[in-house]
């Protein structure tokens, strides 16, 4: 009998998945993952995680499945909220979601079991498909919900021990499971926004860890200071909610990060304002790229994928171009390139 070792979070997604597993008479172990900061702590005033250990312990008794609590948040410091601010601060767009699956989940938490388990379970909407001793990355059927994007910086060794139990199926059926199944978390609102950030926006976080610097609104046709703002950090390229100035709709188009000034402008979709190139570096490749298939690039996590020609300029670049513009191409961010219907990897946009 395989042994497990199930991310386990509280919500309905890690909670079915052991629910499944325990139903296909898997030897299964649950483990919460601490990665919840002092700061941002002291901040809710109230223990964040109390909820999600309600949670997670109910479903452990209903299935008589152990539990242990692993304390991740030196680590989770020093791997990704450093990252974050240090991102943030230089004008980029981060995604800690993506190097948490690399370096907490699949990273830290992989050397802590060692060879306890023989795969880490999770609630990801993914699927792993296992061909002559390599691994590919499959998307879920449901495009909506499917969480390739955040896994496309594992390894060959991650994807070896990463199992999905409900990769193959769509929301609707998972909730229809924890129905089935009357599990504790059937009812539960889906979580939403960054891994370590829970009911924290993460305007707050930023607040937190950067306070605020007041600086100006520039349309940038013009050169007019057209407002004030709290800070450059609270801002990503094609945003449009946050800049709060009547005419609208206005969006943010540059950041001089060295001045503390935000550009935006009111004509972001004109003709002129081309958004289909970009560089690529960091590319982690989990498999090669088809000669015969288009390839397709996510710039964020969701349903919508461009076609793109790819060009290698060096060991470590690449050049991409979108066949049609994109509202937010923001430095810091993930692409993601993706053929027919396998995840390819991704790298960071220059």
């Amino acid at each position: 009998m395989k042994k497990i070792a199930l991310l386990l979070s509280g919500g309905v997604d890690s909670s079915v998945s052991l629910a499944l597993l325990k139903n296909q008479g898997f030897d299964v172990t649950a483990f919460y993952l601490k990665i919840w900061l002092e700061d941002e702590l002291s901040f809710l005033g109230n223990c964040p995680w109390g909820e999600d250990l309600k949670y997670v312990q109910a479903i452990c008794r209903q299935f008589n499945v152990p539990l242990e609590i692993i304390n991740f948040q030196t680590i989770y410091q020093e791997k990704i909220i450093s990252y974050v601010i240090k991102e943030v601060k230089e004008g980029r767009t981060p995604n800690p979601d993506v190097l948490c699956n690399k370096h907490i989940k699949f990273g830290a938490f992989l050397d802590a079991i060692g060879n306890n388990f023989d795969k880490i379970a999770s609630g990801h909407y993914a699927q792993v498909v296992e061909n002559n001793q390599k691994y590919f990355l499959q998307c879920a059927p449901d495009p909506i919900k499917d969480q390739t994007y955040f896994l496309s910086q594992l390894s060959q060794e991650q994807l070896a021990r990463l199992l999905c139990p409900i990769g193959q199926l769509t929301k609707k059926e998972v909730r229809e499971h924890a129905k089935n199944f009357n599990l504790p978390s059937k009812n539960r609102p889906d979580s939403q926004g960054i891994c370590f950030l829970g009911k924290i926006k993460f305007k707050d976080f930023l607040k937190i860890h950067l306070g605020i610097q007041k600086g100006d609104l520039v349309e940038i046709e013009t050169g007019k200071k057209m407002g004030e703002h709290d800070g450059y950090w609270f801002y990503t390229i094609g945003q449009r909610q946050g800049i709060k100035l009547g005419q609208g709709p206005w969006f943010v188009v540059k950041k001089d990060v060295e001045n503390n000034i935000i550009f935006i402008s009111k004509s972001y979709y004109e003709d002129d304002k081309k958004r289909t190139d970009f560089f690529v570096t960091n590319l982690n490749l989990i498999s090669d790229f088809f000669a015969d298939e288009k390839i397709h690039v996510k710039l964020r996590h969701g349903a919508q994928k461009h076609e793109a020609l790819l060009a290698k300029i060096n060991e470590d670049t690449y050049h991409v171009r979108l066949s049609y513009n994109d509202q937010g191409i923001a430095a810091g961010q993930f692409a993601v390139f993706y053929q027919g219907n396998y995840c390819l990897g991704g790298g960071i946009i220059e």
